[in-house]
């Protein structure tokens, strides 16, 4: 049975603001929730961008749901660094823990300085980072050159179960490519057909472990207004590679997004006022055979969202 989780978008939200949107979300009746790990917000309307590591030991601590983060090791974050952060949470909250890992955007990781590589040197960094943070959380001492380079680190605490490494991946060749080493798949919503070819694909490579979604909607009590919402916040994420991998700052993605169109968004979000149309749409996904599909309200306001998708959206999706 396919189980709803929440997404908090910390590009959006304040972190203290998210931490009450997730504890209402689990009150609401929501399973799980997942987060974004950013360091800079994707539009000057959107506004935010807390630390997530910090933020996920609040949360974790203050709910009682599993929760997990899109996270990219390599440039900004040590693997090293990375695995110990890993493993305290894994440590502190058993089996309660997930962290999808992958290649990175240029938006959140020009910061260092560094060159931005390519995506196919990009993707062979996330590779070597996987490995070494695998070996680490498995009690091994780390040495490597490479890509990256490790010189003998060791994780003294280590958790027990092992949090799980998903593989995050929007097109097909990705999809592939990370069932080598993923312990499970998290995508986004897309058309239905090109969804099911993610999953054959990731299955097809011999991908084990569940299937997630993340599902970007947007929802208010009129249809013009629930456009607009779309729009004012999430229209300058329209982009597809290479522009969202490789675009460097906020103000950039501002003057992209004064090209789309309201209407345009509905592409890559579900806009409706109404609520059966929602609860279609997400039974579809999970015909699919999506195990988690996470809801992810592109509005800044939650509240509203959150009872009115688990008082009614989600106890119909349940009962079908």
């Amino acid at each position: 049975m396919t189980r709803w989780g929440f997404h908090a978008s910390h590009e959006q939200v304040s972190p203290r603001q998210l931490l009450a949107d997730v504890q209402q979300a689990e009150q609401a009746g929501f399973d799980m929730a997942m987060c974004s790990d950013h360091f800079s917000p994707w539009s000057e309307r959107q506004g935010h961008s807390g630390y997530t590591w910090a933020w996920l030991g609040a949360a974790l601590a203050t709910t009682s749901l599993r929760l997990g983060c899109v996270s990219a090791p390599g440039q900004r974050y040590h693997p090293a660094v990375h695995a110990q952060r890993i493993a305290t949470l894994g440590q502190m909250f058993p089996g309660r823990f997930w962290v999808a890992l992958g290649s990175g955007e240029a938006s959140n990781e020009h910061i260092t300085g560094d060159r931005w590589p390519h995506k196919e040197e990009r993707t062979r960094r996330l590779e070597e980072c996987v490995d070494v943070i695998r070996r680490m959380l498995a009690g091994e001492e780390v040495t490597h050159h490479g890509l990256v380079t490790v010189d003998r680190a060791r994780l003294w605490e280590r958790p027990d179960p092992v949090p799980e490494l998903i593989g995050p991946a929007v097109s097909v060749e990705s999809a592939a490519r990370i069932a080598a080493w993923a312990d499970g798949l998290v995508t986004v919503n897309q058309p239905i057909e090109t969804l099911r070819q993610v999953v054959d694909a990731y299955r097809g490579a011999g991908g084990r472990g569940p299937l997630a979604l993340q599902v970007h909607l947007s929802w208010a009590g009129t249809e013009e207004e629930a456009l607009t919402t779309a729009h004012e916040q999430w229209g300058g994420n329209v982009f597809g590679p290479p522009i969202s991998w490789d675009v460097e700052t906020t103000e950039a993605f501002d003057v992209l997004w004064k090209r789309v169109q309201p209407e345009e968004v509905r592409e890559s979000v579900n806009v409706s006022a109404d609520l059966g149309r929602h609860r279609d749409w997400l039974a579809q996904y999970a015909e699919l055979g999506f195990d988690e599909i996470y809801l992810h309200h592109v509005g800044q306001e939650q509240q509203g969202f959150i009872d009115a998708f688990g008082s009614k959206v989600l106890s119909d999706l349940r009962s079908a």
